[in-house]
């Protein structure tokens, strides 16, 4: 458990050998354990779970926010460090990186909840996912994939499907990416659009709020709105919803992204937006008071 003098103040760490960093929630400690948010951040800014804690608080939440460093990225660097996974990049950015960074990062969600729980005494049940960019991405696979208990999911200009990744790299470095069987598997695996029946198998449905940028040059408001339109059928009145942030761009901050930016305007509606997505969805029986 954690020590009592830490729960007024974030908390750094490494669970099932995932470097974290734990923001309290905003009731005291003797008011009963607090449910939890586990959230994951984009590869680019904000590019480490410190940056994606300072640009996505959610500080007013009544619930423990633990946000997660991904495979690849900060504390746990390949061997060969930024070069390496440069090379990866090169080499085959679906294949050698982008695929799996987050085929492991969803995979890993369910041994750091289990650790995170045990140390720092949240509550039982169903956890709140956030994830910007790839993390969103990961934090889909997981909905899809995993047996992971989730209560409700918020997303932030998530990569909905590779492709948009790719050809963002392809504009940016004049390089056409080339495609092979293999490459077309994984794409089509984390092309979400296309994955209705696996994001809509669970009972009951975690409420899901996809949250875009009006300024995202990679994954355009349009793609987002297909995914809603997609799982829509399967939703109860409420529980989905697709918002479009006009001053939010897909990259949330200065380079190199380790630390959070300044706030901007798009930034702070985004977090206000799973703020209160996660308060509804998540706190839908608890007392404390939401301040915004």
């Amino acid at each position: 458990m954690v020590a009592e003098s830490t729960l007024t103040r974030p908390t750094t760490g490494t669970a099932a050998g995932v470097p974290f960093v734990a923001m309290p929630p905003v009731v005291a400690a003797n008011d009963g354990p607090a449910p939890m948010i586990v959230s994951l951040h984009a590869f680019e800014p904000p590019r480490s779970e410190t940056a994606l804690a300072g640009t996505l608080p959610m500080a007013s939440l009544p619930a423990w926010r633990f946000h997660l460093g991904l495979p690849m990225f900060g504390a746990r660097l390949p061997e060969g460090g930024i070069a390496e996974v440069n090379r990866r990049g090169q080499t085959d950015y679906l294949i050698q990186l982008y695929g799996p960074v987050v085929e492991q990062a969803a995979a890993e969600l369910a041994r750091v909840v289990a650790e995170l729980r045990s140390r720092f005494g949240v509550q039982d049940g169903p956890i709140g996912l956030a994830g910007v960019g790839a993390g969103g991405a990961a934090a889909l696979l997981a909905l899809a994939e995993s047996d992971l208990p989730i209560g409700a999911i918020g997303l932030v200009n998530p990569i909905i499907e590779p492709g948009l990744v790719l050809g963002a790299r392809e504009r940016r470095l004049g390089v056409a990416y080339e495609w092979t069987e293999e490459s077309r598997d994984v794409a089509s695996w984390l092309d979400f659009t296309s994955r209705v029946d696996d994001l809509a198998q669970r009972r009951p449905q975690p409420p899901l709020l996809i949250v875009n940028g009006g300024m995202d040059e990679v994954v355009p408001p349009e793609r987002g709105q297909a995914l809603h339109d997609a799982v829509a059928p399967h939703y109860p009145p409420g529980s989905l919803r697709h918002i479009v942030i006009p001053d939010l761009a897909h990259t949330m901050g200065p380079e190199p992204g380790l630390e959070p930016g300044p706030p901007a305007p798009g930034n702070v509606l985004a977090d206000r937006a799973l703020t209160e997505w996660f308060h509804q969805h998540l706190h839908a029986d608890a007392e404390a008071t939401l301040r915004l």
